[in-house]
Parts: structure tokens; sequence; C-alpha cells
């Protein structure tokens, strides 16, 4: 975006300056229309005869001296021939093979010229430079006057742009209140009021979503609490049904408690403990519920201990779950940060799935369908990383297998 106001900013003195060289360009090397050569050629008839051809150059250089101090200009007088005859002030140069009366560019400014009758030419340029000079100081100054003022104009309308922009933005980051400031009644100004009325849809919308997702989640325990004291009251007639039945409505209570985590984790701006947490502690404790190795070096994290145990928990279940042991778990410092990997041996994820796997409800292609899980659990990995100030990624394991990388800044 700075880029834009600079390319605002340079094309406003881009066409400053060319109009500047195009006029200067008209100034130097303008044409005359047919009646002002009409005109030009009654003014050479008269001064013709102030100049009489006759006469030898001392005569004609005294009446050019004569001349030139009733016009205030310095004259030079050249012979059809080219050969100079007399000059008053500074010598201007000869026309050359012009055919007619005007004006042409020369060394010092631009110069007139006009053709007597009987061939001769008189050239002429005002005597005193300080005019030319001050209308040269006067445009530059305009030219200045003109970028200076340029610059808060471009700079001003690109800085509401930037805003806009950063409102986009934080909307897309997951911040849905953010909201732009409009200012004035132009383009950009409509362009903020649709943002903010599109912005102010999206987070209705998603609301809804929230809060239904939330209150459907709450409503679904009150009839699986009543499914479980009835299985309860079922007795032993029936033990592998039963077993069953129980075995289904655990993956339910899961699944409830894993959508319950996930809208309260998208609802929450921040966390809403922050405590510092012995991460190597926790990692070896879940290590030790699932049988899995722990290793590392102590690291200590500030976050919300509840959630890293259940970001540690569903990697470990999900390596014992769906890879093959052994399953390994580490705990690295460096740089500030704080790194967890949980490594297994499995068929691991192919390497167009790795991102994927962490979109909700997705299953790898590799898992087989009569596999329990929901497939919230890694999702809901990310978002506690993400939560925390880290993220998560699927890597290959050399040798075969899956490793999971969470990486969480140091406290």
């Amino acid at each position: 975006m700075r880029r834009l106001y600079l390319q605002i900013y340079l094309a406003i003195v881009a066409i400053l300056v060319v109009f500047a060289a195009l006029a200067g360009t008209a100034w130097h090397h303008g044409g005359l229309a047919p009646e002002d050569h009409e005109t030009l050629k009654g003014a050479a008839a008269l001064i013709a005869e102030r100049l009489p051809s006759g006469d030898g150059p001392a005569a004609q250089r005294e009446a050019l001296r004569s001349l030139a101090s009733a016009l205030r200009l310095d004259l030079s007088l050249w012979g059809a021939d080219g050969q100079a005859i007399a000059w008053i002030g500074e010598r201007l140069p000869y026309p050359g093979r012009l055919a007619q009366s005007g004006w042409m560019p020369a060394r010092g400014g631009p110069v007139g010229f006009l053709r007597l009758p009987d061939g001769r030419w008189l050239v002429a340029r005002h005597e005193h430079r300080r005019f030319r000079l001050g209308v040269l100081a006067v445009l530059s100054l305009l030219a200045v006057a003109v970028a200076v003022g340029a610059y808060p104009v471009a700079r001003r309308l690109t800085r509401r742009l930037e805003r806009l922009r950063a409102g986009v933005e934080a909307v897309g980051a997951g911040h849905l209140a953010a909201r732009v400031r409009v200012e004035g009644r132009d383009e950009v100004a409509a362009l903020a009021t649709s943002f903010n009325r599109a912005a102010d849809r999206i987070e209705a919308l998603v609301g809804a979503q929230r809060t239904l997702l939330a209150s459907a989640s709450h409503e679904l325990r009150s009839p699986l609490a009543r499914i479980r004291v009835a299985l309860e009251l079922m007795g032993a007639e029936r033990p592998d049904l039963r077993e069953r039945v129980a075995r289904d409505i655990g993956e339910l209570d899961d699944l409830i408690a894993e959508l319950l985590l996930a809208s309260r984790l998208q609802a929450a701006d921040e966390l809403d403990r922050r405590e510092e947490v012995d991460l190597l502690g926790l990692v070896a404790e879940e290590a030790a519920r699932c049988g899995a190795a722990a290793t590392g070096e102590p690291a200590v994290v500030h976050g919300d201990a509840r959630l890293l145990r259940r970001l540690v928990r569903n990697l470990l279940e999900n390596a014992v779950r769906h890879g093959a042991p052994p399953v390994e778990a580490s705990v690295r410092r460096g740089g500030g940060r704080v790194r967890l990997r949980v490594c297994d041996r499995g068929p691991g994820v192919p390497e167009d799935e790795r991102e994927r796997i962490f979109a909700p409800f997705y299953r790898p292609s590799t898992r087989p369908p009569s596999e329990a899980g929901s497939g919230l659990g890694l999702a809901l990995v990310r978002q506690i990383a993400r939560g925390h100030g880290g993220e998560v990624l699927c890597l290959a394991r050399d040798g075969g297998g899956s490793c999971f990388e969470v990486d969480l800044l140091a406290s």
C-alpha cells in the first residue's frame, strides 16, 4: 500500500513535469497563425525603412543601435548570404535556412527573427534576462507548490485504503468485531460502509452458528444422561448389547465435549486463564497414561493448563489409535520457543492431506472407515496451539510414520 501512494504522488508530479515540458516546447517551437505572419511582414517592411540596405555597415550599425535603444532589445542584423552586418548587445544566431519569420531556440533562451523584404534577417531578444529568469523562478515555485500540495492529498487517500485493508485482514484473521472508520462521501467511504455492513452480517451469521452449535451440544447431554441411566437399569441379560451401547454413548459424549470446546475456543478472543505450565511434566503424565515414551528438557509455557493437557492428550491418543508403536513424545527449547513432537510408526499421512487433517471432521484416506474418532481431535489441537501463539504441523517421519510438531512461545 505504501507503494500505491507513492505511485499516485509520482503520477501527479510526472503529469506536472510533462505539462511543463510541453508548455516549454510550445513556447520554444510554437508556430504562428497565418494572420501573425501577415503582421510580421508589415513589421518587416516598416523596420526595413529604418535599416536601409543601400547604406554602408557603419550607417546600418548606427540605425540598428537607434532601433535597439527604442525597443530595448538585443538585435543582430544578418545579410541574406549569412554574413553578420551589425549587432547591438549579445550577438544572436543566424536563422539559417528558415523561410519565414518566427521563433527558434537558442543558447541563453529563445530568440525572435524577422525576414526583411530584401532578404536580410533581424534577430532579437529582450535585453533584460531577469524577466525570463523571473518567469522560470515563478514556474519552478509553482511546480514545487503543486508537488508539496499533492503529497498530503495522495497520502490521505491511500491512508484510508490502508485502514480498510487492515480491517479486512483483521476480519480474515478471525476478529469479527473489527470495523473501519467511514471518512468523507467519496467512493472510498462507500467502500468502507459496504465493508462494515458485510462484516456486521458475517459476525451475526457466525455468532448464530456458534450459539446454535453450543446450544445443540449442551442439549444433547440431557438425553444422553437419561440413556445412560436406562442402560444401568437394563440389567445383565444382554451384556454384549449393553457394552456396545455404552461404548456408543461414550463416543457421543466425547464428541459433544469436543464440540463444546471447539465452540468455546472459536467464541473466545483470548484464553480464559493463563498460568505457568511445566510442559515436560504434563507430557510425561499423559504419555504414561497412554503407554508412550516421553523425553526432553524442562520447558515452561504461559497458558491454560487444561487446554494444553487436551492438546497433548489428543496428539498422543491420535498416535496410539491410528499409528503404530513406538509412540514417542519429546520437548525441546530454543530461540525463545518450545517445540513439542509426537511421533509414531504408523502408515503416515499422504503429503497432500497433511494440512487438511486439521479441518473439523476430516478423515485421512489411509484411515479405515471402521476406526473410531470424531475427526475433531486435530482441529482442536490447532485451535489450542494458535490460542497460545503457536502452530502445529504434520510432518513425515524418516523410516515411516508421522510426526506432529507443535511450536509454542516459551515463558
